[in-house]
């Protein structure tokens, strides 16, 4: 005859040993049976790709650096930036072409130094050497002049600029129409080396508006 206290340790021996055995078979097994199982992996981040203009056979950028007018002069930066490994050298005016809507040249005299449209731009030219990333500055002018009615005026649509002859010319943005009238000129002045220290200029700065008062002046005498 098993006594009751025999009987008892049996049954706690038996519900430890179950629950031993569903210990031993509690690892996870999710995916089976019906079980939801864990959402895959997600695939490694990859950072977004930035597109960057590769830079041309030349090892040279031209782009403008936007226009200016005023009082009928028409003044446009253009800038050349050495984007290749190897020192650029130069020495002497940009080459111009300006093109009409329909991408056919027009035919205009370029007056290299501007002298019969403009002073303070015939500088003569020097020799530039540009290290990598380092530029160089012109400044491309004309003006919109109608001196003869029976000559219908010209206005380009597209402007291209070389380095110097010979050189590959790069299409430039020129700000707006290059409204030359019957002029039939152009002019632009010679390449000079940018100070390292002025960042690239987008567009010409306004002119400061000017004060309600001049300071200069004195307001008038209420007693006058």
């Amino acid at each position: 005859m098993i006594s009751c206290n025999t009987a008892a340790w049996r049954r706690i021996g038996a519900i430890v040993a179950a629950a031993l055995v569903l210990g031993g078979c509690s690892d996870d097994h999710r995916g089976q049976g019906g079980d939801p199982p864990y959402p895959p992996p997600a695939a490694p981040s990859s950072s977004p790709s930035v597109s960057v203009d590769p830079c041309p056979a030349s090892g040279v950028r031209i782009r403008s650096t936007g226009g200016d007018a005023a009082m009928g002069l028409r003044a446009l930066g253009i800038e050349l930036i050495n984007c290749g490994d190897q020192p650029y050298e130069l020495n002497g005016y940009p080459v111009l072409h300006v093109f009409d809507e329909q991408r056919e040249p027009i035919m205009l005299r370029v007056v290299n130094g501007a002298k019969e449209i403009t002073s303070g731009f015939d500088q003569p030219p020097r020799k530039v050497t540009l290290a990598p990333n380092e530029r160089a500055t012109a400044v491309v002018l004309w003006r919109n002049l109608v001196t003869d009615s029976t000559v219908v005026a010209t206005n380009g649509e597209y402007l291209t600029v070389a380095p110097s002859a010979g050189q590959p010319a790069e299409d430039v943005d020129p700000d707006g129409p290059v409204d030359l009238g019957n002029t039939g000129r152009i002019g632009v002045s010679a390449w000079k080396k940018a100070d390292p220290s002025t960042p690239a200029p987008t567009q010409p700065s306004p002119p400061p508006a000017p004060s309600a008062v001049p300071s200069s002046v004195s307001p008038p005498d209420s007693r006058l």
